[in-house]
């Protein structure tokens, strides 16, 4: 008998697995906590024991180790703030300040990092595995950052290592080392609302805010509850984002790997001709190129994972720094970040400022990946006239000066001068204070259409040629009747309020002011609207009356009446 024996058939080889966390790359996060807090002490020298937060118009940013034994959190009121603590040191928020006091941070994290990027002013990312080897291993790497930046920088921070990005975010804010391939582990049983960590900057904060909400309601509590779904299904519910946050809560980049060739590296420059040391010199070329960058990537329909400022000075002598990109950045936020980093390194603060003027300014930007969001605008490109009229501006700005060309900001306000806020044009015109807001107080209509630099002192008379006054109730006292005569001094008119004898017509008010009572710089006073006669001779029997008539509105403050502007 014979026996036949079978070929086995060739094995089919497996596929590719999801990717996990193991896949991923260790990554170091460190992070000083409340760095806002931090960088205002340091450029005002206010005591570290004091209480200090860190505020916008809306609410408390940020508190010191003080403050908060005292009650006061972050997204707190400031008038709640200041009734749990009195004696809290408010300062308000200044983004240029926090990214020129972090510049000697990164540097001497360059110590012992070679390649860096800065996330945020009080966060930087690198990778781990290249200083674990040479040091001997990752809490060596750590020990000797939170060494030399407290030695060099004068600040305690905090070192996290993992694999993802998320993973090593929350390891810096505990201070631990997460061993490897135990990243998915270390976030299952966290709360959803540690993906609000992973954000960058303020809008990204409210987009995680909305998607974290929306993942609550859902019954989705945990990061290992987002971590089990299928991918398929993250992307048909919860978009682009929530994709982020699927691949944040398994212990991967936010960013999915690219299968494909990556885009080229994009890069502009320009040279400084002549040379520029200061920063308002520098700013200039720094918009015209950001902007240059901007318009390459939206006409490419891409958008950028790492933004490479490159400085050259007189001597050859290069700055370097690269920051995290987190989406499709406006033209106006890449500008800024270009500008802070400037000054960081011009304004002398750094410790190692440039030896020599700058002569080459050039930017990069790098891992560059299509972007369906990024597009024109919904109504189609800006018009020409719009184009052409902000490359004016920009050029009249290089020629008179940065402070010399103001756009007006609406913004809210009880008295008129503080419902607009005049800023440098291309800096961020975003109002402080809602101009929709409830104003009690506020300067009744007509408001003032023309408003002085500086408030011309005039005098108020009534018909027997007394001065009219208002006392400490707020009440208006005449010697005879009401007001009847506005005298404006010689060289202190306004608009067609020309220096003279004016006939009052009518009157409205007083209404008592009172404003920032509690600081030096308060102000105390009573509003007063009048419309006078604008033309004719004031007076007289045979007055034919006047031509026109205008509405002004003063304020009686210091024992005077001022103007602060006239309806034109």
């Amino acid at each position: 008998m014979s026996a036949t024996s079978a070929t086995p058939a060739p094995a089919t080889p497996a596929a590719p697995g999801p990717r996990t966390a193991a896949d991923s790359p260790r990554l170091g996060i460190l992070w000083v906590p409340d760095w806002p807090v931090a960088a205002a002490s340091t450029e005002q020298r206010i005591p570290m024991d004091l209480p200090v937060a860190v505020h916008d118009p809306q609410a408390v940013l940020a508190a010191s180790a003080p403050a908060r034994r005292a009650g006061v959190r972050r997204g707190m009121r400031r008038r709640t703030a200041q009734q749990l603590c009195p004696e809290l040191v408010l300062v308000p928020a200044d983004t240029a300040r926090d990214v020129r006091a972090f510049e000697p941070v990164v540097q001497a994290v360059e110590h012992v990092v070679a390649d860096v990027e800065v996330v945020r002013p009080g966060m930087i990312l690198f990778a781990a595995a290249g200083p674990a080897r040479y040091l001997g291993g990752e809490e060596k790497v750590a020990e000797d950052l939170v060494g030399i930046i407290a030695d060099e920088a004068g600040v305690e921070c905090q070192v996290g290592m993992a694999e993802g990005y998320l993973a090593a975010v929350l390891a810096a804010r505990e201070g631990i080392v997460v061993p490897p391939g135990t990243s998915a582990e270390f976030l299952a049983d966290r709360d959803v609302r540690s993906l609000l960590h992973a954000a960058t900057t303020r809008e990204a904060s409210a987009a995680w805010a909305d998607l974290v909400d929306l993942l609550r309601r859902l019954g989705l509590r945990r990061l290992g509850d987002v971590a089990v779904l299928r991918t398929s299904d993250v992307a048909a519910r919860f978009a682009d984002l929530g994709l982020q946050a699927h691949r944040l809560a398994r212990g991967l980049d936010a960013r999915r790997p690219s299968v494909h060739r990556p885009d080229p590296d994009i890069a502009v420059g320009a040279e400084l001709d002549p040379p520029a040391a200061r920063i308002d010199t520098a700013a200039f070329v720094a918009r015209r190129i950001a902007e240059d960058l901007h318009t390459r990537l939206l006409r490419r329909g891409a958008v950028c994972a790492r933004l490479v400022v490159i400085a050259r000075t007189t001597t050859e002598a290069e700055l370097v720094r690269t920051w995290r990109i987190e989406g499709a950045l406006t033209a106006g936020e890449l500008t800024d970040r270009v500008r802070w980093q400037l000054e960081g390194w011009l304004s002398g603060r750094s410790g190692r400022p440039p030896a020599a003027p700058l002569r080459h300014l050039e930017l990069v930007a790098q891992e560059v990946s299509p972007a369906g969001a990024a597009q024109e605008g919904l109504w189609g490109r800006r018009a020409r006239g719009e184009v052409q009229a902000a490359r004016a501006a920009t050029r009249v700005q290089g020629m008179i000066g940065p402070d010399r060309v103001l756009v007006p900001v609406p913004e809210g306000g009880r008295a008129p001068r503080d419902r607009v806020r005049l800023v440098a044009w291309g800096d961020d015109a975003t109002p402080r204070r809602p101009a929709d807001a409830p104003w009690p107080g506020a300067v009744p209509p007509p408001l003032p259409t023309v408003l002085p630099i500086t408030p011309p002192a005039v005098h108020l008379l009534d018909a027997g040629g007394e001065a009219v006054v208002v006392d400490d109730r707020g009440l208006m006292s005449t010697t005879d009747g009401a007001p009847a005569e506005l005298i404006v001094p010689r060289g202190e008119g306004l608009a067609w309020l020309v220096p003279g004898r004016h006939r009052v017509l009518a009157w409205a008010g007083p209404w008592p002011m009172t404003q920032h009572w509690w600081t030096p710089g308060g102000v105390r006073g009573s509003w007063l609207q009048v419309q006078v006669a604008v033309g004719g001779e004031p007076g007289g029997e045979g007055d034919a009356g006047p031509a026109s008539s205008g509405v002004v509105l003063l304020l009686r403050r210091d024992d005077a009446w001022w103007v602060e502007g006239v309806v034109d």
